[in-house]
Parts: C-alpha cells; sequence; structure tokens
C-alpha cells in the first residue's frame, strides 16, 4: 500500500532519519524527519499556474508545534493550537531565510511549506529538524529549488564545539548557533552568545557548516530514489536589448538620483525616473503585458547595478560615505519623563525611541509550550509604524518581520542583563522606530541599551549593533558599514552584528547569493567590531554607565529569604495572612516554593511595612529583646499585644507601670502602639511582655527597680510534698488553712487535670482565662 522510502544517518552521535511515502501523499512533496523522538512532519505543495500580473514570489512557511508532541493539552479556554505564537513565528522565518534565495529568478508560482511537529523528546529541538524536513521536502517535490540545505545548531563550552546541544548544554555554554547552509556557502545564521571573539564565532559557523554536510548527503540520497520529475520552466527571454533601451531612457536619471544624499529627495527622483520608464514603454502595455510588466521589472535591475558598480569603481556609496564610515550619530537619555528608562537614539536617517520599564514578578510573560510553562522575566518589542518611512500603511499587531527584528534585539542584549537574583524585576524594553533608512533592529540594540542603563538596570557592559552589507561581483568585492535601506534591497549580503567592548551577543547573516567565502566574512567581522566600537563610543557620550538610582516612578523591590517550613506561615490558610499583608501595607509580595520573598512598592515605608510583618511571622522572638506591638486585647488582669506581626503575648496588669494600676483599660487602649520587652516564654510559645521597663516615647530600656519575683513554684518556703499528694507547708497553709495536705490520693478513674489554655482571643482561649504565668489568686489554680 505505501512505497516508502527511507534514509538513516548518524549525525552528532544521534541517529536521523528522514522518510517519505507514507504520510501526506497527496502533498509534492512530504517528508517525515526523526532526530532521537522528536518527529516534524514537512509537506510543500505547489501551485501550478501563476496568477495574472503577479510579479513576486509568494512562498509561505508555517512551523507549528502541537502540544500533543510532548504529551500536552493547550492551556486557556480554547483547548486547541490557534494563531502563530512568537517561537513559531521566529522558527518559520529561520525555515524561510535560506530556501527563499534558493528559488529561480522569475518564478512566481505560490508555494506552501507546512512543518508540524508530532512528536518531541525535551532533548533535540524541532527547529533544526524542521528545517531539514522542509529541504528534503523542497528537493523531493519537483519545484525548481536549487538546494538542498543542511542546518546545525552550535554550542560553545570550555573551548569546545558542541553539534546539537540540548536546551541545558546551551544554558550552560556559552554560544546558541543556528546555520543554514549549501554543499558550497552558508546561506543563513541566527545566534546569541556571551561575549565570544569574532574567531570563535567565524570558527562556530565553519563547524556548523561541515556538519550540515552530511544532512545534505542524506537529503541527496532520499532525492535519487523519490523525486518527482522537475518541473519545466519557460526559458528565460534574452532582456538585453530591452535593457538598453531603458538604459538609453532613464540610466541617466537614476544614475543623478543615486548621487543625492537625502534619502527623500533621492526617492522622489527615482519615483520621477520610474514614472518616465513606464511612459517609454506604454505602447506595450496594451500589446503584450506580460513584457511590459517585465520591463518595468529590469528598473530595480538598472538601479542596482547603478549602485553597485559606483561603490566598486569609487568607493562612493549613496549618501556619499566611503565603505567604513558610521553615520552621524545622535544619543539622548531620559528623553521621556515619566518612563522608568528611556533613550532616543539616531543614526543617520534612522530613529528610535526606546523606554525601559520595570516590573514585579507577576508582570512575567507566561509561554505555554512543548516543555510546559515557562515565565520570562525579560522581553523586548519592536515597532515598526509606517511613519518611519513616509508611507500610508497597515498599523496595528506586529507582524513576522517586526517580531524577528525585536528577536535578534533581545538576543542582542540578554547576554549582558544581571541575573534575576541580583536584579529581581521584570524588564520591558519597548522600541519605537519614528524614522528608518536602514538597520533599524541595530538602532534598537543601541536605543535599548541606553534606556536599560538609563532605568538603572546593572548591565555588564553597554552594547551596540551595526549592519554590514556586501557587493560582490566576480573576485571584486566590497563591504560596507552601517548600510542603507537601498544598499540593503540591492546588495548581496545583510550581515548583523551586536557586542560589547568585550566581544560578541549576537550575529544574523543573511546571503542572497552563493560564493560568500570565509575571508569575506572575516573581513565583514573585523569591519564590524570597528564600527561597534565607534558607536559605542558615540553612546557613551550619553551615559557611560548605569545609573546607580531607580527612577523614582520604578517601583522597589526588597528580597529576603525564609525557611521553608515557614512559608505555610506567612501565607496562612487559603491565602489569609498574605491577602492582609497586602491589603494592609499596600506593597506587592511574591513567594515561591524555595522560601524567596520579594516584596516590591515605589514606597519605600510600605516595603518596610511588609517585611517587618513578614519577619515576625517567621522571626522567633528573644527573651530581653525591645519590640514595636500594638495592643489587640485588653482584658481584666492585662492586655494582649501584638508585637512581631503575627505573635502576641500578654502584658500583665502588673507589668504596665511602676505604680499600682486598677484597670488595664486606664492605660493602654485597643489599637494602641506601645513598645514591650520579652520577659519570658514558656514551654509552650506562651510570651510574657512588660510595659513598664521600658521608656514609651523613645524605646530606651529602663532600670527595673521594682524586686525580682520568685519564680512560682520554687519558693524556698515550700517543703516536701505529703503524703496523700499534700504539701508541708503548701499554698493552703499561706491562704489560712492547710487543705492541700489533709487530701488522700487521687482517685483510680480521675484524669489528668484539665490544663487551663492562656486567654486572648488571638490564642483561641475566652478572655477570662489567664496565663500559665499569671498569680494565683487569677487563675484559680488551687490544690
Amino acid at each position: 500500500m505505501f512505497d516508502t522510502k527511507k534514509v538513516e544517518i548518524q549525525w552528532g552521535g544521534k541517529t536521523l532519519t528522514l522518510e517519505t511515502g507514507r504520510v501526506a501523499r497527496q502533498a509534492d512533496g512530504a517528508v517525515i524527519a526523526t532526530l532521537g523522538e522528536t518527529v516534524v512532519l514537512c509537506a510543500v505543495t505547489a501551485a501550478k499556474t501563476v496568477k495574472e500580473g503577479q510579479d513576486f514570489f509568494p512562498l509561505t512557511v508555517h512551523y507549528q508545534e502541537k502540544f500533543s508532541a510532548s504529551g500536552r493539552i493547550p492551556g486557556g479556554f480554547f483547548k486547541r493550537e490557534r494563531g502563530a505564537t512568537e517561537r513559531e513565528t521566529l522558527i518559520s522565518r529561520l525555515i524561510d531565510r535560506p530556501i527563499r534565495p534558493l528559488f529561480p529568478e522569475g518564478f512566481y508560482n505560490e508555494i506552501n511549506c507546512i512543518a508540524q511537529v508530532l512528536s518531541y523528546d525535551g532533548e533535540n529541538e524541532p527547529d533544526i529538524v524542521a528545517m531539514v524536513a522542509a529541504s528534503a521536502a523542497l528537493t523531493i517535490s519537483g519545484v525548481p529549488f536549487m538546494g538542498p540545505i543542511g542546518a546545525a545548531r552550535v554550542g560553545y563550552k570550555d573551548g569546545e564545539y558542541q553539534l546539537n546541544p540540548t536546551d541545558g548544554e546551551v544554558a550552560e555554554g556559552e554560544l546558541d548557533l543556528v546555520v543554514a547552509a549549501t554543499h558550497d556557502a552558508v546561506m543563513m545564521v541566527e545566534s546569541e552568545a556571551k561575549e565570544l571573539s569574532e574567531e570563535v564565532m567565524l570558527g562556530a559557523v565553519m563547524f556548523a557548516h561541515k556538519a550540515s554536510q552530511q544532512i545534505i548527503d542524506a537529503i541527496i540520497d532520499l532525492a535519487e530514489q523519490s523525486a518527482k520529475d522537475p518541473w519545466e520552466l519557460a526559458p528565460v527571454d534574452d532582456k538585453s536589448a530591452t535593457m538598453a533601451k531603458l538604459k538609453k531612457a532613464i540610466g541617466k536619471d537614476v544614475e543623478a538620483a543615486y548621487k543625492l544624499t537625502d534619502k527623500q529627495a533621492r526617492q522622489n527622483a527615482l519615483n520621477a525616473a520610474r514614472t518616465k520608464a513606464r511612459e517609454a514603454f506604454a505602447d506595450l502595455k496594451e500589446s503584450d503585458p506580460a513584457q511590459y510588466l517585465g520591463t518595468l521589472k529590469l528598473v530595480k535591475k538598472l538601479e542596482a547595478d547603478v549602485v553597485r558598480g559606483a561603490i566598486l569603481k569609487t568607493g562612493r556609496r549613496i549618501d556619499g560615505r566611503d565603505t567604513k564610515t558610521v553615520r552621524p550619530i545622535a544619543a539622548e537619555v531620559h528623553f521621556l519623563p515619566r518612563a522608568h528608562g528611556s533613550a532616543l537614539f539616531t543614526r543617520g536617517e534612522t530613529q528610535t525611541i526606546a523606554t525601559t520599564t520595570l516590573g514585579t514578578r507577576d508582570a512575567e510573560q507566561m509561554i505555554d509550550g512543548l516543555n510546559g510553562l515557562s515565565y520570562q522575566h525579560f522581553m523586548l518589542h519592536y515597532n515598526f509604524p509606517p511613519y518611519s518611512v513616509g508611507e500610508v500603511g497597515r498599523f496595528g499587531a506586529p507582524g513576522r518581520r517586526e517580531i524577528g527584528h525585536g528577536k535578534l534585539a533581545w538576543r542582542a542584549l540578554h547576554p549582558v542583563l544581571p541575573s534575576k537574583e541580583e536584579f529581581p524585576y521584570t524588564i520591558r524594553v519597548t522600541s519605537d522606530i519614528t524614522e528608518s533608512n536602514g538597520s533599524s533592529s541595530m538602532a534598537t540594540v543601541c536605543g535599548g541599551s541606553l534606556s536599560l542603563m538609563d532605568a538603572g538596570v546593572p548591565l555588564k557592559r553597554p552594547v551596540s549593533g551595526i549592519a554590514m552589507g556586501l557587493i560582490l561581483e566576480g573576485k571584486d568585492y566590497a563591504v560596507l558599514s552601517d548600510i542603507l535601506g537601498d544598499e540593503d534591497h540591492l546588495g548581496d549580503m545583510d550581515f548583523k552584528v551586536a557586542g560589547t567592548s568585550e566581544g560578541i551577543t549576537s550575529l544574523q547573516m543573511d546571503i542572497k547569493i552563493a560564493g560568500i567565502t570565509e575571508e569575506i566574512m572575516k573581513v565583514a567581522l573585523a569591519q564590524a567590531k570597528d564600527g561597534r566600537a565607534h558607536i559605542l563610543a558615540e553612546m557613551n557620550k550619553a551615559l557611560g554607565e548605569t545609573r546607580t538610582e531607580l527612577s523614582a516612578h520604578a517601583p522597589r523591590i526588597e528580597t529576603m529569604q525564609i525557611d521553608k517550613s515557614k512559608i505555610r506561615d506567612v501565607i496562612g490558610t487559603g491565602g489569609k495572612v498574605i491577602r492582609e499583608i497586602v491589603a494592609t501595607t499596600g506593597a506587592k509580595v511574591d513567594i515561591d516554593d524555595e522560601g524567596v520573598i520579594k516584596i516590591s512598592s515605589s514606597d519605600g515605608a510600605q516595603i518596610e511595612a511588609a517585611m517587618n510583618w513578614i519577619k515576625g511571622i517567621v522571626e522567633e522572638a528573644e527573651v530581653g529583646k525591645i519590640y514595636n506591638g500594638k495592643v489587640v486585647n485588653i482584658v481584666d488582669f492585662g492586655a494582649f499585644v501584638n508585637f512581631m506581626g503575627g505573635k502576641d503575648g500578654l502584658v500583665h496588669v502588673s507589668e504596665m507601670k511602676n505604680e499600682r494600676v486598677e484597670k488595664p483599660g486606664d492605660v493602654v487602649t485597643e489599637g494602641q502602639e506601645v513598645k514591650v520587652k520579652v520577659l519570658e516564654i514558656d514551654p509552650r510559645g506562651k510570651v510574657r511582655l512588660s510595659m513598664r521597663v521600658v521608656d514609651q516615647e523613645t524605646g530606651a530600656e529602663l532600670e527595673d527597680t521594682r524586686p525580682a519575683r520568685e519564680p512560682r513554684g520554687e519558693r524556698s518556703d515550700r517543703g516536701p510534698r505529703r503524703e496523700g499528694g499534700g504539701r508541708d507547708g503548701g499554698r493552703g497553709g499561706d491562704r489560712g488553712g492547710d487543705r492541700g495536705g489533709d487530701r488522700g490520693p487521687r482517685r483510680e478513674g480521675r484524669g489528668p487535670r484539665r490544663e487551663r489554655s492562656e486567654g486572648g482571643a488571638k490564642e483561641g482561649g475566652d478572655e477570662g482565662d489567664a496565663p500559665a504565668f499569671a498569680p494565683a489568686f487569677l487563675t484559680g489554680d488551687r490544690d
């Protein structure tokens, strides 16, 4: 029933299997890729005809993680996979970027490439497996794909490169780098690094390129067994004559336009040249619409030839710079008065307003994925409104490009952030691009770094970023620093590097042609290092180091550690205690399973009140120590005082003043703040307090002039217990009769004497009950 074809290889110490012919047989190409127990299905379908008037390549890549792959049910109200998550969007882009340049120019058939994670083992990441499956499915589908590509993830630890490391190994290491490559050249690089050198980063790229060759060979083996017949493409027309006519019509206009250094003036001149071209070939619009559209597309090629030729021949770029010069930079911090941190960063005609907002733990981003629920305390959001390029367009939710640019800047800044233990805040950085002419993602890195420092986030070092470009014609090439938008569109490489003075934190590369050699990448990295150093120096003029104080509008967070056994005491039954702390003090209180408590508020007094409350719950009272307290209950024989948040003690009427007190209510009232000294803690934890030995104004301890009382039951005049249960000279004799001595032994079957509980609402007894240390005439404790 099934004509299954399979290829199996050993890759990085694990088994990789590529299989086709058993699943999704109606697709043009479908491959199941398996690495360990991670399984990804990728299916490719292509339209057999092109829509009339279409002049672009409609390739769409969808990557989806099925929750069933890891044995989970989606959270939330809708128990099914819905729109693409940020991670799915980023991996879709990761697949799209290296395969898009490998389709021939002029191929406009719509293609869908859908990759679904069917099984996930928690060890082998599905993004690499999906890239391999997509490459294999395209290769066997018959569409004109000039692949295959291979892919690999590289880690770096203790001076050694790691092939396809696990999540745990990546977290412990210094590098997370993904490379996609053909047999001859690297096509795409995406990475995050902990301030590694250019040499280490280039070595990782080459290591990944070599490892990807095994994947390419395996895909070729599968294609030899199962590939469909290749599509027949229409022959490419010789357009040299049309190009000559077009150059004659508008060539000088295009050259003049690209000599204008102002972007808007240049765009206006180019639009005028394009209008002139449409008028020159207007006769084809009716007679041969296809040729007319093809001619208009040649305008873009003419523009590219003008720009590329000028750079290679003269070294002069569109805006008049040489190949290494960075555009003028202006940086300003504390741009917005109420933001916790803000910066306005301008480089040439690219500008961003970056803000940093600090929050508490409850503001963390919750992520529901294959690995279960996780929380992210650092977020970076990039926004690209249409006015930034002077256009009218859609404004609203972020698109794939915005999500990708934001993640690149996130990777650049993440390695220099303090740990959650060092800085227990949730951090959100936003970058609103207000002007754009190339390299807005790297402007986000620079502006984001400045806004973080302005907010008081203790970065290890400031981070800057630069976008590099490449013009390659045969053996001649030029590496461009700080590229413009037009240089990006008309060039052969987009190479973004971010890092500190100590090394690279992020590297992203997209190459549009084959033939980028290791030597070219080495030159680009070295040139980028010089550019980053220049940008850092300009940033330091605005703010050279992190501010030592947080914004007055930012919340303060204090951290304290308690014993795990005390967690339930702080939370209380059903959260009663912690809710009372929050409601009373106004501070936010978060506690984790390890006993780490984070208390936050913009008011320091609220934090201090909450901390003192919690300390009172978890700490033990010390005999002889003076505490601040509040009267919570008044009884006939004294007053109960709450003095450590969750602890109460009794101030006996005799310990209120150094003079006789008839009624406790004459001295204190409920809710009154008092200062007390701990006199005694009995074996049951009952606390005896005193007010009379503490100055109620200053809290200073006063000298006790009252003669010390002998402890009950240890008076020197007590004799030995007499037979029958009495006592010689017992307490009965002190009160006018030796009643205790006349009593016989306790009757058999009589239970033990009932223990009286200490009074007070907080202790669970009746208000009339007296504590164990009260005098006998109050307790009624008679023999």
